[in-house]
């Protein structure tokens, strides 16, 4: 179905294990490194930019379903404006390169209002089966209008499913203002991976989630 980028915009920093990939050099890295940079030797002789766009290539971790870039930790002390105005140009350079771009972004609204996530074709907004993680997606939906972020098409996934959500619960889904995109079940199958340090990609078709996210990305992702 074409290349595969996944960009982990987590401060934690965990999508490879997820994977089954290794932790490659994070962008945070590589920003600070630059800004430990005192003079024009220490680039190679090269630009800022130039340098950034080769650190950046470099820290991507090549796997066999999908590649992988890690953003790391926020900035320390200091001013980065100009860097992380680079990086994301840089970023948004390396995505053209690949069919996809999933971002996969640390929960709460933070990474829209600092408009790290931009000019999206499908925001996917994860919730458990309760009202107040609902609440939350339904704030980051108003949120992204609010900033005027492009966004082709926002859906909501309710997530570790146990049985059928309550009334409230399907009430306040009923009134969303976007679509409902399923419903992912509980799954032991991915507490034991999680627990024995196992990526997820170990999951097949005899896991209930395996089977619903893949039954979600057919539906939104057609071959």
């Amino acid at each position: 179905r074409g290349s595969i980028l996944a960009i982990d915009a987590d401060p934690a920093s965990n999508l490879n294990l997820a994977l089954g990939l290794p932790l490659p050099m994070t962008v945070g890295q590589i920003r600070e490194d630059l800004s430990e940079q005192n003079s024009p030797d220490g680039l190679n002789g090269m630009t800022r930019v130039d340098y950034l766009d080769h650190q950046v290539r470099m820290s991507i971790e090549e796997g066999v379903a999908m590649d992988l870039l890690v953003m790391g930790r926020p900035e320390g002390a200091g001013c980065y404006c100009a860097v992380n105005h680079l990086l994301r140009q840089i970023v948004d350079r390396v995505g053209q390169a690949y069919s996809f771009v999933i971002i996969d972004n640390e929960a709460g609204m933070e990474h829209l209002s600092r408009r790290t996530t931009r000019d999206v074709d499908l925001l996917l907004l994860a919730t458990d089966p309760s009202l107040r993680g609902l609440k939350t997606a339904e704030a980051m939906i108003h949120l992204a209008r609010d900033l005027d972020i492009r966004v082709g098409k926002a859906v909501v996934v309710v997530n570790r499913v146990n049985g059928s959500v309550s009334p409230a619960m399907q009430s306040a889904l009923a009134a969303l203002p976007v679509d409902i995109a399923g419903y992912i079940p509980e799954d032991e199958r991915v507490g034991e991976l999680d627990g024995a340090g196992m990526p997820l990609a170990a999951l097949d078709g005899n896991s209930r989630a395996y089977a619903a996210v893949a039954d979600l990305a057919a539906r939104y992702f057609p071959a």
